[in-house]
């Protein structure tokens, strides 16, 4: 009975000596992207890909299409209002409509990417990614025909407003014919906000309605990079009017219809403010400028706001296919009242979704889409593969190719 009971506390002994020599294995920041539950027999390392949220539902499924021969690697689709919890366990996060801030992105300790399924990363923050050493990266519109979709959904919207689309639904309800009487593009001026991909694809197809196009860019230098299959042509041949920022109300009241095609940034609000100033109060301090700036910024909507919408020519139409959030809501809602804004075309709304239930949309001039400028068939295919092709490339521990990293 001794010899047992010296047996087994020899065995406890043991067992605890082994415990307190074993190496302890402490997962750093940044791992590399693989499953902690991979066993030494030689068990798959699991790269892990979250999807933020429901909407814009063919991003997720066209990507794990992409993706399913690959046991390697899991998509997985998670509500908003769980992310913040679920973040820790993933490599990859494609953040669709999800603001990221930095105290859910200091939970995200196995992070390797955070990437938008397009362009716009107004929702992520930046500045907190690069601390916790995450890169942040969009899919460049003009590699994926994403460009092209929203600059035709911006010629549809357009064609929308000037046709009456709204009253054309009222009129066959009423069995009328002929009515009512509608507009053209033919011989109207275009001015498009943000000569980008988005507005040189939109450049380029305008050309055959025998429109004249303004446009502004904070760089023009910058055109010659673009690398569109479709757009070939010099910018000359695709602008008839080039806008610097600080000239830019001189030349609103000359367009019949505004496209908004920028970044929601601090940068486009600076710009604007910017020109504001310098076109209506030339000589004021450059410390008042930028007292004004930081006011501004934190007051204004954006750059489509009651003093832009006033510049206006009476009855023109505004596109917009960029961001809600850079027009002032209440200013466009006071303008369409008035009548001195003609009609509002826009993919984009303040809040998403849109509340159907809204006061703007009781306009007959308002024509408003789901935000799906960039979703189509084509569109879509070819950012799920640019997407599944990084996270290939990270699991494999490979230079990220097809994205653009922008910290």
């Amino acid at each position: 009975m001794q010899s047992s009971t010296w047996r087994v506390r020899s065995c406890i002994r043991c067992e605890l000596a082994s415990r307190l020599t074993r190496p302890r294995h402490r997962h750093r920041h940044h791992t590399p992207p693989m499953d902690t539950n991979a066993s030494a027999a030689g068990e798959q390392r699991i790269t892990r890909v979250l999807f933020c949220g429901p909407h814009f539902p063919a991003s997720h499924e066209y990507t794990t299409q992409y993706l399913q021969s690959h046991s390697f690697i899991k998509v997985d689709v998670l509500p908003l209002e769980h992310v913040p919890q679920a973040i820790p366990n993933y490599h990859v996060c494609i953040v669709k409509s999800m603001k990221l801030d930095s105290h859910i992105i200091s939970r995200a300790a196995r992070m390797q990417l955070i990437m938008q399924y397009g362009v716009g990363i107004e929702g992520v923050d930046v500045e907190a990614a690069t601390k916790h050493g995450i890169k942040v990266a969009r899919i460049q519109s003009h590699a994926t025909g994403n460009s092209a979709s929203c600059a035709e959904m911006a010629i549809y919207l357009m064609l929308g407003l000037l046709r009456k689309q709204n009253e054309l639904q009222i009129s066959i309800q009423q069995r009328k014919l002929g009515e009512p009487i509608t507009e053209t593009l033919l011989g109207k001026t275009i001015f498009i906000l943000g000569f980008g991909n988005i507005g040189m694809d939109l450049a380029h197809r305008l050309r055959p309605f025998g429109v004249k196009v303004i446009a502004t860019k904070r760089s023009w230098t910058s055109c010659t990079q673009h690398t569109s299959k479709l757009i070939r042509s010099n910018v000359d041949d695709l602008v008839d009017e080039r806008v610097n920022h600080e000239d830019m109300y001189k030349f609103v009241r000359k367009a019949d219809i505004i496209v908004c095609c920028l970044r929601l940034n601090s940068e486009t609000v600076y710009g604007f403010i910017q020109s504001f100033i310098v076109h209506y109060f030339r000589y004021f301090l450059l410390v008042f400028f930028h007292f004004l700036f930081h006011y501004r910024y934190k007051k204004s909507a954006g750059i489509i706001n009651n003093d832009f919408i006033s510049s206006m020519k009476k009855g023109a139409l505004l596109v917009n296919i960029a961001r809600g959030g850079l027009m002032d809501y209440e200013a466009v809602v006071k303008h369409l009242e008035s009548g001195h804004l003609g009609g509002l075309g826009t993919d984009v709304a303040w809040n998403e979704p849109f509340n159907p239930d809204d006061q703007i949309l009781k306009f007959k001039n308002v024509i408003m889409t789901p935000h799906v400028a960039g979703v189509t068939e084509h569109s879509y295919r070819t950012m799920a593969k640019a997407v599944g092709d990084v996270v290939l490339q990270l699991h494999a521990g490979q230079p990220l190719t097809g994205i653009e990293i922008v910290n």
